[in-house]
């Protein structure tokens, strides 16, 4: 189970630039192993924390995406930034607020940070968040980066 966040402050949003591999040098959310004894929104908001020393309020579930061929299912939140007093945790090399129009999408380190942040992007626009549910298809050899390696289905909001 990996557990993040979609942390925002205004037309904004948190990435951190990974300083491990997998995906060394691009950019994730927020996010990673749930552990023993914490809840999904503990987890997550510790992630946040470790990666980009980062304040957050949790404001709702925003995705939970399965990716059966890795055994992976991600839990995604939305939260905002209580304070503009972030920087890089261990796991990153940097931490930067991006406008939704400026993310870089061409440099996202894993599939499921790519479909999250689409899918915000386009409630951003249409002005009304939904709680999002898919099934991402990696194909087989495809890196965690690949923007063509995976297809999502299944995709349900609410």
């Amino acid at each position: 189970m990996v557990v993040g966040c979609l942390v925002t402050y205004e037309d904004k949003v948190l990435l951190c630039k990974r300083s491990i591999e997998p995906s060394y040098g691009l950019w994730t959310l927020p996010a990673g192993y749930m552990e023993l004894g914490e809840s999904a929104v503990e987890g997550a908001i510790r992630e946040t924390w470790e990666e980009a020393t980062a304040m957050v309020e949790v404001e709702a579930p925003f995705a939970q995406l399965d990716i059966p061929r890795i055994g992976q299912s991600y839990i995604l939140f939305r939260a905002r930034l209580r304070t503009l007093d972030f920087s890089p945790g261990v796991e990153s090399l940097e931490c930067t607020l991006f406008h939704i129009d400026e993310i870089p999408f061409d440099q996202i380190a894993f599939s499921s940070v790519a479909v999250a942040l689409k899918y915000y992007v386009e409630d951003y626009k249409a002005g009304k968040f939904k709680v999002h549910h898919g099934v991402i298809d990696k194909q087989a050899g495809a890196s965690p980066s690949d923007p063509s390696g995976f297809v999502v289905r299944n995709h349900i909001c609410f």
